[in-house]
Protein backbone atom coordinates (compact mmCIF):
# COMPACT_ATOMS: atom_id res chain seq x y z
CA UNK A 1 0.00 0.00 0.00
CA UNK A 2 2.35 2.56 0.88
CA UNK A 3 4.92 1.20 -2.07
CA UNK A 4 2.78 3.44 -4.47
CA UNK A 5 3.16 6.81 -4.64
CA UNK A 6 -0.80 7.58 -5.45
CA UNK A 7 -1.25 6.14 -2.00
CA UNK A 8 1.60 8.90 -0.73
CA UNK A 9 -0.46 11.83 -2.76
CA UNK A 10 -3.60 10.35 -0.98
CA UNK A 11 -2.30 10.81 2.24
CA UNK A 12 -1.21 13.82 2.33
CA UNK A 13 -4.70 15.24 0.65
CA UNK A 14 -6.43 13.67 3.27
CA UNK A 15 -4.16 15.56 5.67
CA UNK A 16 -5.10 18.76 4.48
CA UNK A 17 -8.63 18.10 4.73
CA UNK A 18 -8.34 17.13 7.98
CA UNK A 19 -6.57 20.26 9.00
CA UNK A 20 -8.93 22.08 7.83
CA UNK A 21 -11.56 20.79 10.51
CA UNK A 22 -9.03 22.17 12.96
CA UNK A 23 -7.83 25.29 11.39
CA UNK A 24 -9.14 29.46 11.40
CA UNK A 25 -10.92 30.44 8.15
CA UNK A 26 -10.68 33.99 8.46
CA UNK A 27 -10.42 36.80 11.34
CA UNK A 28 -12.21 39.98 12.15
CA UNK A 29 -9.81 42.59 12.41
CA UNK A 30 -11.10 46.32 14.73
CA UNK A 31 -9.79 49.23 14.85
CA UNK A 32 -5.79 49.67 15.64
CA UNK A 33 -5.44 46.02 13.98
CA UNK A 34 -6.69 44.15 16.75
CA UNK A 35 -8.33 40.70 16.19
CA UNK A 36 -12.34 40.61 17.08
CA UNK A 37 -13.16 37.38 16.14
CA UNK A 38 -12.26 34.39 14.29
CA UNK A 39 -14.50 31.75 11.79
CA UNK A 40 -13.50 27.96 11.69
CA UNK A 41 -14.37 26.45 8.72
CA UNK A 42 -16.73 24.14 11.20
CA UNK A 43 -18.90 26.68 11.98
CA UNK A 44 -20.54 27.39 9.01
CA UNK A 45 -22.61 24.05 8.30
CA UNK A 46 -22.48 23.96 3.91
CA UNK A 47 -18.83 23.80 4.71
CA UNK A 48 -19.29 21.40 7.53
CA UNK A 49 -21.02 19.09 5.25
CA UNK A 50 -18.44 19.37 2.27
CA UNK A 51 -15.54 18.43 4.79
CA UNK A 52 -17.13 16.20 6.19
CA UNK A 53 -18.04 13.69 2.65
CA UNK A 54 -14.77 14.76 1.23
CA UNK A 55 -13.01 13.27 3.92
CA UNK A 56 -15.23 10.22 4.06
CA UNK A 57 -14.04 9.80 0.28
CA UNK A 58 -10.66 10.41 0.91
CA UNK A 59 -10.50 7.87 3.52
CA UNK A 60 -12.04 5.32 0.91
CA UNK A 61 -9.76 6.65 -1.62
CA UNK A 62 -6.66 5.65 0.78
CA UNK A 63 -7.88 2.37 2.22
CA UNK A 64 -9.26 1.48 -0.98
CA UNK A 65 -5.86 0.20 -2.73
CA UNK A 66 -6.97 -3.54 -3.60
CA UNK A 67 -10.40 -2.20 -5.83
CA UNK A 68 -8.32 0.34 -8.03
CA UNK A 69 -11.19 1.45 -9.94
CA UNK A 70 -13.40 2.61 -6.79
CA UNK A 71 -10.22 4.01 -5.48
CA UNK A 72 -9.47 6.38 -8.84
CA UNK A 73 -13.15 7.08 -8.79
CA UNK A 74 -13.46 8.68 -5.17
CA UNK A 75 -10.46 10.80 -5.11
CA UNK A 76 -11.55 12.49 -8.44
CA UNK A 77 -15.02 12.92 -6.84
CA UNK A 78 -12.99 14.11 -3.51
CA UNK A 79 -11.17 16.19 -5.55
CA UNK A 80 -14.11 17.74 -8.07
CA UNK A 81 -16.07 18.27 -4.08
CA UNK A 82 -12.69 20.12 -3.09
CA UNK A 83 -12.70 22.45 -6.38
CA UNK A 84 -16.21 23.60 -5.61
CA UNK A 85 -14.90 24.21 -1.88
CA UNK A 86 -12.69 26.02 -3.08
CA UNK A 87 -14.44 28.52 -5.59
CA UNK A 88 -16.84 29.20 -2.49
CA UNK A 89 -14.11 29.97 -0.56
CA UNK A 90 -13.02 32.04 -2.99
CA UNK A 91 -16.40 34.09 -3.91
CA UNK A 92 -16.41 34.44 0.01
CA UNK A 93 -13.32 36.05 -0.15
CA UNK A 94 -14.39 38.54 -2.77
CA UNK A 95 -17.64 39.37 -1.08
CA UNK A 96 -16.35 39.91 2.73
CA UNK A 97 -16.12 43.00 4.48
CA UNK A 98 -12.74 45.17 4.27
CA UNK A 99 -12.15 44.00 7.68
CA UNK A 100 -11.98 40.32 7.31
CA UNK A 101 -8.68 38.47 6.84
CA UNK A 102 -8.61 35.03 5.10
CA UNK A 103 -5.67 32.76 6.06
CA UNK A 104 -3.38 30.89 3.99
CA UNK A 105 -5.31 27.73 5.01
CA UNK A 106 -7.82 29.06 2.51
CA UNK A 107 -5.38 27.04 -0.18
CA UNK A 108 -5.56 23.77 1.17
CA UNK A 109 -8.86 22.75 -0.43
CA UNK A 110 -6.76 23.32 -3.99
CA UNK A 111 -3.35 21.52 -3.44
CA UNK A 112 -5.49 18.46 -2.11
CA UNK A 113 -7.99 18.65 -4.99
CA UNK A 114 -4.32 18.67 -7.16
CA UNK A 115 -2.72 15.71 -5.29
CA UNK A 116 -5.86 14.08 -5.58
CA UNK A 117 -5.88 14.57 -9.46
CA UNK A 118 -2.54 13.66 -9.61
CA UNK A 119 -3.17 10.18 -7.76
CA UNK A 120 -6.23 9.45 -9.80
CA UNK A 121 -3.78 9.64 -12.77
CA UNK A 122 -1.19 7.36 -11.21
CA UNK A 123 -4.14 4.83 -10.16
CA UNK A 124 -5.65 4.60 -13.85
CA UNK A 125 -2.02 4.34 -14.96
CA UNK A 126 -1.65 0.90 -12.54
CA UNK A 127 -4.59 -0.46 -13.35
CA UNK A 128 -3.62 -0.02 -17.24
CA UNK A 129 -0.62 -1.66 -16.33
CA UNK A 130 -2.05 -4.61 -14.73
CA UNK A 131 -4.94 -5.48 -17.21
CA UNK A 132 -2.09 -5.54 -20.31
CA UNK A 133 -0.26 -7.85 -17.53
CA UNK A 134 -3.37 -9.89 -17.25
CA UNK A 135 -3.96 -9.99 -21.12
CA UNK A 136 -0.29 -11.13 -22.05
CA UNK A 137 -1.15 -13.88 -19.50
CA UNK A 138 -4.41 -15.06 -20.70
CA UNK A 139 -2.89 -14.65 -24.19
CA UNK A 140 0.38 -16.94 -23.28
CA UNK A 141 -2.52 -20.19 -22.82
Amino acid sequence: MWQRIQTLYLAIATGLVVALFFCVKSFSVGPGGAHVGELKYIQYFPYLVLLIITTILQIIALGGFNVRVLQMRTAVLSGILLVALQVWLAVDYFVADEGVVFKWTAVFPILAAILDFIAARYILRDQLLVESISHLRSRKK
